[in-house]
């Protein structure tokens, strides 16, 4: 049976209780039913202090959508060697006027940042998920549980 999903203030609410009690101050919310749909759609919250390590999805290549529905999050674009190549600024803090969100091809370095107390992404990507093939992490970036990772994003965010 079909079942129409609301995002709701509630569901939002709930979720960003889920992301303040995770060690990793995030939490998605699926809309999709398992990891073999296509495509995948879900609610991201991004609480402030959160790190997400720059990766790719290349093999199989993958795009990414980002939306901000709340808040204001930065997407920054890197090269090989981990240089930033482009910053968009997600949400009504942009100097380019409210910039709603990014579609990523695939195969490009990124990360996703808030800027805000609390950011609500919509993200949809191809499925399916698999977590040996999701996402290749970046090498010249610290991995989540690193102690220099909380530095390495808030030097991100200070550029």
């Amino acid at each position: 049976m079909n079942e129409v999903k609301v995002i709701s203030a509630s569901l939002v609410d709930d979720v960003a209780s889920r992301a303040a009690a995770s060690p990793r101050l995030r939490m998605n919310h699926n809309f999709h039913t398992g990891s073999e749909d296509n495509p995948h759609r879900f609610l991201n919250i991004l609480l402030e202090g959160t790190y997400i390590r720059p990766h790719r999805h290349s093999d199989p290549p993958k795009a990414e959508s980002f939306l901000v529905l709340e808040g204001v999050a930065e997407v920054i674009l890197f090269d090989d060697t981990g240089a930033v190549t482009k910053r968009y600024t997600l949400g009504a803090g942009s100097d380019e006027g409210h910039v709603w969100g990014v579609d990523l091809p695939p195969g490009v370095w990124h990360t996703i940042l808030p800027r805000t107390s609390r950011v609500v992404c919509f993200e949809v990507k191809p499925g399916p998920w698999s977590p040996a093939t999701d996402k290749e992490f970046a090498t010249w970036a610290p991995a989540e549980n690193d102690p220099a990772a909380a530095a390495y994003g808030k030097s991100l965010l200070s550029t």
